[in-house]
């Protein structure tokens, strides 16, 4: 496989950017989350360690889903990479990650499997991390930047309906009157793990939404692929010029998923050997799947204000 390197084949590829990853989401926890000023940071790298539970949760949730995969298709004997985690700049750390499918598939069943089992295993780890988080005490955020946002811009990260819900089931806080705490980072492992699960259910290309609408209809998945980029980019127009948001306030966001949807929208999910139809079992699987998806839409997931 092109991701091993030696005669061993150990995945030097993957345990690189994993590493990378494990950097760059500790430097977004200590930054973002936990407020170590970068002047500490630079002085001493090792206090980026503070954000490990940041970290923890971020990847948790990441590897889980792309673990769902992975599992799911040694499972059907399908030939798939391990996980390919991309690092990236704060408040994330990360674009997430992806794993490859190197032969075609059986049929649509085991498409389906392989594509479903990713997100309900992501969720299954959204909905721990997110119980975590709650559980924790809130962070103190230091004066200077109480002071700075009361004068500035900041950023806020509006809850996805599903991390409301788990909070009122736990009868817990996710937002705080008082503004000089916030909440545990770890939650926000959780707010990444609801909208990259949502991002990857969109019914477009070889997005896990896809592969699961491939598996369920058959050909007919393009015309919904089709709808998909329209979706998008309907949003973003709506919320510039109906609810008249900032182009940072998510109409940039939806505008470039609305693209990138339009470009992938072509080079379709795998086409199985076997065009059998799916039982009912899974379709029904298939569907609460994508109702649990919808929980973690947020019309405007980032606002700037």
């Amino acid at each position: 496989p092109a991701e091993t390197i030696g005669s061993e084949g150990i995945p030097w590829r993957n345990i690189a950017l994993f590493a990378a990853t494990i950097v760059s989401t500790l430097f977004a926890g200590a930054s973002w989350w936990y407020f170590v000023p970068l002047s500490e940071i630079a002085a001493n790298p090792l206090s980026m360690l503070e954000a490990w539970p940041f970290t923890a949760a971020v990847l948790g949730v990441l590897m889980t889903h792309e673990l769902g995969h992975y599992a799911m298709g040694r499972y059907h004997d399908v030939t798939v990479s391990l996980p390919y985690v991309i690092p990236f700049i704060p408040p994330f750390g990360t674009l997430g990650a992806i794993i490859k499918m190197r032969s075609r598939m059986p049929s649509r069943k085991v498409l389906f499997d392989i594509g479903v089992a990713g997100p309900i295993a992501g969720l299954v780890a959204t909905v721990v991390v997110t119980a975590i988080g709650l559980s924790l005490d809130p962070i103190q955020i230091p004066d200077r930047l109480v002071d700075a946002a009361g004068s500035g811009e900041t950023i806020l990260f509006n809850n996805p309906p599903l991390m409301d819900l788990i909070a009122w089931v736990l009868g817990e806080q996710v937002a705080y009157s008082d503004l000089s705490v916030n909440p545990h980072p770890v939650i926000f492992g959780g707010w990444v793990g609801m909208f990259f699960t949502f991002l990857n259910l969109l019914p477009v290309g070889q997005l896990d939404g896809g592969h699961m609408v491939r598996a369920m209809v058959g050909q007919r998945q393009e015309t919904i692929a089709a709808l998909v980029p329209a979706v998008l980019l309907t949003i973003s127009g709506y919320l510039y010029y109906i609810r008249d948001l900032d182009f940072n306030d998510s109409v940039l966001l939806w505008g470039f998923w609305g693209l990138f949807a339009l470009a992938i929208a072509y080079k379709g999910p795998a086409d199985p050997a076997d065009e059998t139809s799916l039982g009912w079992p899974r379709i029904a699987v298939g569907l609460v799947t994508f109702v649990a998806g919808l929980l973690c839409f947020m019309l405007v997931p980032i606002q700037v204000g």
